[in-house]
């Protein structure tokens, strides 16, 4: 989210980064915060920032160019091109970043939410920042931001007049959202759920859920936990929660000692109608993404409002506007000669987890025209030594889901098909490149086409190559949601 009003003036930034001004002292403001001079608007603060692949300082001038307000730097001003443009020089960029971001949240007032969890917790940011908005302005990570560049940033962004903060935490290694959420200071801390991913990084699921409980470790004592009540590690979490100090553990999900209890849900192809109980509450909305997973999801964020303070109802009947983006469960039908086929771009991670409720997903879809459920299927990644066990392990999933055809790209789904029943083979191949000819010959008119597997499977030019067998046709692709 980003503020027409100033949200940095020049000796903000100083007194923040603790940088010197370089040749031009001019006063000025920003009205945002970039580190990627593809995406600066006009009035942004560019921090230039230098990695392992990439230096933000060669991008300087093309910043200014779009409109930047100001840099920071840490060259100095007579190495740089920038020379006559405002310039802040620091130590390091990631550093002032970081410090700009612990500034910002140092100003607010406004309670600040952070979710993580191993499956579900970007969408689970969206729909809270949608639920939130409903009561107020609210600020929310953009994207999937949340790393140890992504939060700070987040923050740093953070306009001066928000009511409510979502900022979305994620990790690979034990340790990162501890540093991550003693950054943010959250007044509510959401889990989703804790699932095998990672596995390459940590020697068992448990390691995951102590790597997640992290999130308590920058809470203050009246804090909040929000928990999936229905998953295993429940009860550790809580122990890790209240040992913490934190005033109150709320659990969602349809286990009966939940808080946040799901009463009814009637799942659907195009979304689910929900009740909820919360005390002596019910409460009924409408959900128009499929899947029992946004359901479960959607709890969580009843439960956040609740502990608020804020208007259930009101949030509940604002996550009606909830959609799935590009990427994780977006729809996009794609008109064949014969009709229309739908695809499901699911394409931007994986894990068991997720697999499963995109099976059920597909499962629950209805082909027109006598179509078939076909599931298009990457490799699930950092799963270690596990890895393809844990493909294998889908096939009874990909059945009971009554899926007709599964194509496999990848040397562990390459498992995975070797034990799927003979009918339900569709092709097989090294890679997605490798496969996108087959499955493009196989789909017709009426068929429902999930594609998933992790980002580095790159499963979207799959994606891409179904979206365009309509474009050959000189039409264009519609997304549906």
């Amino acid at each position: 989210m980003m503020s027409a009003e100033p949200i940095w003036t020049r000796d903000e930034v100083l007194a923040a980064t603790k940088g010197q001004a370089g040749a031009s002292d001019d006063a000025w403001a920003a009205t945002g915060v970039s580190i990627d001079s593809r995406t600066c608007r006009q009035g942004d603060l560019f921090v230039a920032i230098t990695g392992e692949n990439f230096d933000g300082h060669d991008f300087l001038a093309d910043a200014f160019k779009a409109g930047a307000a100001a840099a920071i730097t840490s060259r100095d001003s007579d190495q740089i091109d920038a020379c006559g443009s405002p310039l802040i020089r620091v130590d390091d960029g990631l550093h002032a970043l970081g410090n700009l971001g612990r500034a910002a949240r140092d100003r607010t007032d406004a309670p600040v939410v952070a979710i993580t969890g191993s499956v579900g917790k970007t969408g689970t940011k969206e729909a809270m920042a949608i639920a939130l908005r409903s009561l107020g302005p609210t600020h929310a990570t953009t994207g999937n931001l949340n790393n140890h560049i992504g939060v700070p940033l987040t923050l740093a962004r953070m306009p001066r007049d928000v009511q409510f903060a979502v900022i979305e935490l994620g990790m690979n290694h034990a340790g990162e959202i501890s540093d991550l959420s003693k950054l943010a200071r959250p007044n509510v801390g959401v889990i989703t759920t804790i699932a095998a991913v990672h596995l390459e990084f940590f020697d068992h699921v448990a390691g995951i859920a102590d790597a997640k409980a992290e999130i308590f470790d920058g809470m203050s004592q009246g804090g909040v936990a929000v928990l999936n009540r229905d998953n295993v590690y429940f009860a550790i979490l809580a122990a890790r929660a209240w040992a913490r100090g934190l005033e109150n553990v709320v659990g969602f999900g349809a286990h009966p000692e939940a808080d946040v209890h799901l009463s009814a849900c009637k799942l659907g192809d195009d979304g689910s109608d929900v009740t909820a109980r919360l005390d002596d509450r019910i409460i009924r909305y409408r959900l128009n993404v499929p899947g029992r997973h946004w359901v479960q999801n959607s709890l969580a964020v009843l439960g956040t409002v609740s502990a608020l303070g804020g208007d259930l109802d009101l949030a509940a009947t604002a996550l009606a506007d909830l959609t799935p983006s590009k990427g994780r469960g977006a729809r996009i039908n794609v008109q064949m000669p014969d009709g229309l086929m739908t695809v499901i771009d699911d394409s931007y991670n994986a894990s068991p987890a997720s697999m499963r409720a995109a099976f059920a997903v597909l499962g629950n879809a209805k082909p027109k025209s006598g179509g078939r459920r076909i599931a298009v299927l990457g490799d699930m990644l950092e799963l270690g030594d596990a890895s393809a066990k844990l493909h294998i392990a889908l096939a009874g999933d990909l059945e009971a889901n009554k899926i007709d055809q599964v194509f496999c790209a990848g040397p562990d789904m390459a498992a995975l098909n070797g034990v799927l029943p003979e009918a339900m083979r569709g092709a097989v191949a090294a890679d997605s490149k490798a496969l996108v000819p087959q499955v493009c010959s196989a789909v017709n008119a009426g068929d429902v086409v999930l594609v998933k597997g992790s980002l580095g499977s790159r499963m979207a030019l799959i994606v891409d190559a179904l979206c365009a067998l309509e474009m050959n046709d000189g039409l264009e692709a519609n997304h549906a949601v």
